[in-house]
């Protein structure tokens, strides 16, 4: 089904319709080093350029079929439940796609020396010593959080070439109609619709084109092992809302402040959490933008 090229490294990216697959697919389809093939559960190709393979990456045998067929020297898994609320109530269909797709990668993966470039989450800490370490211990509140650190662990004993990025409150341009936080935020102002936004969950949000860039560099270097990436700013969600409304203008009077237990959620959430990026600062050459560098990214290609 596919050639080798010797020249070129390869690079499969799962999860390629979501916010960040989008970014990472978007990135190396300008790489004149790099063949992209972009997975996603959905048939809706974003780049008509990239070729792109429908899958469901909880179904064993496509994996490995379709892993075995490119042959990837790296394989970026962008895919994930998300779900944070949902999770606690559809915990199967969680932990098939947050655990068990991840155990099929890695045995495609190991039999080829495929290095795994794999995104987790802040979910793992509970959030009452935040931020947090590489070093920091996990301790997840939620299904969603112990998904996130079983799918860790199953990296860790599953003897492939690794590598863990966890992040939080991720945001960014994406080419479809998937909102993240800051274009939702921005669609529910321009409805003058008003809105619940939490003062006591603390986090560093992180632009997405900083992670990219993140993988990138894991790539470039051939770093393995597991690093924090998160933006320069810890702040509230309800003081990212602000900023986010004064970046575009928008009347920051509908933003009503509330408490997290007000919203009354299925799924705990931390609530002092972020990470500490220095890791990544040191060995990878990460700087990340400030809130209103990549506000001001955004607003230039948002599609709302």
């Amino acid at each position: 089904m596919y050639f080798r090229d010797l020249v070129k490294n390869r690079i499969l990216i799962t999860g390629a319709n979501g916010l960040l697959g989008q970014r990472t697919v978007g990135f190396y389809s300008h790489h004149k080093n790099f063949e992209v093939l972009a997975l996603s559960i959905e048939n809706k190709p974003v780049f008509n350029s990239i070729e792109y393979v429908t899958c469901d990456i909880t179904n064993r045998e496509d994996v490995k079929r379709i892993i075995f067929d490119f042959c990837p020297d790296f394989i970026v898994n962008a895919a994930a439940y998300t779900n944070v609320d949902k999770s606690e109530t559809n915990r199967e269909i969680a932990w098939k796609v947050n655990v068990k797709a991840v155990e099929y990668i890695t045995e495609a993966a190991r039999a080829i020396d495929a290095h795994i470039i794999h995104i987790s989450s802040d979910y793992i800490f509970d959030g009452e010593k935040g931020p947090y370490s590489e070093n920091a211990i996990p301790n997840p509140l939620g299904y969603y959080g112990r998904t996130k650190l079983a799918s860790e662990n199953a990296l860790r004993i599953s003897g492939t070439i690794y590598t863990i990025l966890r992040t939080n409150v991720l945001y960014g341009a994406t080419f479809n109609n998937n909102p993240d936080f800051v274009k939702w935020l921005v669609q529910s102002l321009n409805k003058n619709e008003k809105i619940n936004i939490v003062t006591d969950q603390f986090n560093n949000p992180t632009f997405v084109d900083d992670l990219v860039q993140v993988v990138s560099k894991v790539i470039e270097f051939d770093k393995t092992g597991l690093y924090h990436v998160g933006g320069r700013e810890f702040l509230s969600r309800f003081d990212f809302a602000l900023q986010i409304a004064e970046c575009f203008q928008l009347d920051e009077s509908l933003i009503n402040p509330i408490s997290t237990e007000q919203l009354n959620q299925q799924a705990r959430r931390p609530l002092n959490s972020g990470l500490i990026t220095l890791k990544a600062e040191t060995e990878l050459g990460f700087k990340a933008h400030t809130i209103v560098e990549a506000l001001s990214e955004m607003k230039k290609e948002l599609v709302l």
